[in-house]
Order: structure tokens, then sequence, then C-alpha cells
């Protein structure tokens, strides 16, 4: 998916659920090669993937 981060509103990319926290995190610039990869919305999240939060 090729997003160009220029004049595009933020309600209008891309987004995903993260599995530990169950918050919506959007696309972000950095993620631009990978975002098919990125699971989790923060390195916090990704460090306590094994701890669901409720």
């Amino acid at each position: 998916m090729k997003i160009s981060s220029k004049h595009i509103k933020k309600k209008n990319l891309p987004s995903k659920i993260c599995p530990v926290c169950e918050k919506s995190f959007a696309w972000r610039k950095k993620w631009e090669k990978d975002w098919k990869q990125v699971v989790y919305c923060s390195q916090k999240c990704k460090m306590n993937k094994t701890l669901k939060i409720n």
C-alpha cells in the first residue's frame, strides 16, 4: 500500500487495532514501508504483548 502523507486528512488514513491495549492507531510515515507488518501501537504494547490489559 503506497500512501503519500501530503494533503491526506488523518481521518482518511488506514488504521489498525492494537491487540494489547485494543485501541485504534493510524498509519504513520515511519511505517510506510512495513505497514503490513505493524501489529502494535507502541513499544510499550510490544513489550507487554503477553500481558493482556482488561
